[in-house]
């Protein structure tokens, strides 16, 4: 797999399918193996991986087999709110926090924030230039005066250099860490519904966000790196238009405190004899 030009990431997800497989079945006798999988409680798209990981096997060592087919679930992932995702990042530890705003202000896939090197960032100009997990499209991506000053404070910090990482470890130890914080807040708020709340549901959050406030298709495809159109389609339906819109509204009359609301998400509503009126979606 590394020969042919696979990722770690996806070397990585085969050695622990084949190993749960050994586990539980003889690799070298693919009935067996169809059995188990057959049998298993899981999703089927898990059961799709540990076909696709195990037909590398068969191909390695020349075993005849052929390979069960599963349809594949279709069902639309729950957008959270900003007051959820708000609250995961404010409750946690700096550097979970700061890659958590990441997360949700780029869209950036947690395999795609944990290889930033520091040369991939223009801090001059708030742009972040990732490069793009699964073969996708290259793109750069915007980011807030306040993520730019977090993030230059932990350069400074740790005194990085261009060809440093930006934060230490692999998208598996974020994932790992980032899960274990969200079951503890969940249970410490007694806030069941955040323990539903994956790390790829800051990109989807990005994704519709972009699409509510663009109206534009084919810049969140661009945005997300996708290479297919329809992959970015999904975006579109994901999006709740029956569920009632909630906003945090402000008013102002001076200049500076509107451009710090436009910098931080608010849209201008209206003007009235003393306000201009601002709003932000929760």
């Amino acid at each position: 797999m590394k020969n042919n030009g696979l990722s770690d990431y996806s070397i990585k997800a085969v050695d622990k399918s084949l190993s749960h497989l050994n586990r539980h079945a003889d690799l070298n006798n693919p009935e067996q193996i169809k059995q188990f999988i057959a049998n298993k409680q899981c999703s089927t798209s898990y059961k799709k991986s540990l076909i696709w990981s195990y037909t590398k096997y068969c191909k390695y060592y020349k075993i005849t087999w052929q390979p069960p087919k599963y349809k594949a679930e279709l069902k639309l992932r729950r957008i959270p709110t900003t007051t959820h995702l708000e609250m995961l990042i404010a409750n946690s530890r700096r550097i979970m926090s700061t890659k958590l705003t990441l997360s949700k202000e780029t869209g950036l896939r947690p395999i795609e924030l944990c290889n930033l090197k520091i040369k991939d960032l223009d801090l001059e100009q708030n742009l972040v230039y990732p490069t793009t997990a699964k073969h996708g499209q290259p793109r750069r991506l915007k980011i807030t005066n306040s993520l730019k000053a977090t993030l230059e404070n932990h350069i400074n910090t740790h005194s990085l250099k261009p060809n440093d990482k930006l934060f230490k470890g692999d998208s598996q130890n974020y994932g790992k860490h980032y899960r274990r914080h969200r079951n503890k807040l969940s249970e410490r708020l007694c806030k069941p519904e955040l323990r539903t709340i994956t790390l790829y549901d800051f990109r989807h959050y990005f994704a519709t966000r972009l699409y509510q406030k663009t109206k534009d298709i084919l810049l969140v495809k661009q945005q997300l790196g996708h290479k297919r159109i329809e992959t970015t389609m999904i975006y579109i339906q994901l999006l709740n238009i029956d569920e009632e819109e909630e906003y945090t509204c402000k008013a102002t009359n001076n200049k500076e405190e509107e451009m710090k609301l436009i910098e931080n998400g608010f849209q201008y509503v209206k003007d009235t004899d003393e306000y201009s009126l601002y709003r932000k979606r929760k």
